[in-house]
């Protein structure tokens, strides 16, 4: 429940800079210049999803750019946009959604159990597009700090859905932890980077995984 009715849904393509600005100058005009950006639009071909005789090589550049322009310029263009009004406010803190894979390849272990012929990969665009997120992120905090704007990333580990059993089975032997994360789980992290407790932080990396990039 929100006071005074202040929530507002604007359904937006993140890639779509002319429907961001319209979102954003309704935001302007309801709540005025936001506090927070929390940037979470992020694509990924799921696995049971037919690979549908990819080899590696022969992934079509159409599927890698599709995730690449979500994930990294989609984020980048919503940044521009909100983030333009966090700096001409002179305060903000702008928090992008990365991922493990940011830092180390996918395991295709975990997948090896689902039937396809060649096996499922996961698309190396993904953890190509996190991992630009991360050094944008490092970019844009270095270029807007002295706008009182802080920029940082949070990036999760798996996150418990719909997953088939034998890949949450896989996925939690590799974590220190012994399971994979909730949705609660990254919520005190998000608070953390979102609220006045990290002031002072700017430009990380908050790896919330467990413990899966420890080993």
């Amino acid at each position: 429940r929100f006071q005074d009715n202040r929530l507002r849904l604007a359904y937006t393509d993140v890639r779509d800079r002319s429907a961001l600005e319209t979102a954003c100058q309704e935001c302007l005009e309801a709540l005025g210049v936001p506090s927070i950006l929390v940037n979470n639009a992020g694509i990924d071909r799921p696995p049971d999803q037919p690979q549908e005789g990819y080899l590696l090589e022969d992934i079509p550049m159409e599927e890698n750019r599709e995730i690449l322009e979500v994930n990294t310029l989609g984020l980048f263009l919503v940044t521009q946009v909100f983030g333009s009004e966090m700096v001409k406010a002179g305060r903000g803190s702008i928090i992008n959604i990365g991922s493990l894979y940011a830092s180390v390849s996918p395991d295709s272990r975990f997948y090896d159990h689902i039937q396809s012929d060649p096996p499922f990969l996961k698309p190396p665009a993904y953890g190509a597009s996190k991992a630009a997120v991360v050094n944008l992120t490092k970019y844009l905090a270095t270029h807007w700090a002295p706008h009182g704007v802080r920029v940082n990333a949070l990036s999760p580990g798996g996150v418990l859905g719909d997953q088939d059993e034998e890949f949450k089975r896989k996925f939690c032997n590799r974590v220190p932890l012994g399971r994979m994360a909730t949705v609660k789980d990254l919520g005190g992290p998000l608070l953390f980077l979102a609220s006045r407790a990290s002031s002072y932080v700017t430009g990380i990396e908050l790896v919330v995984d467990g413990g899966f990039t420890a080993w």
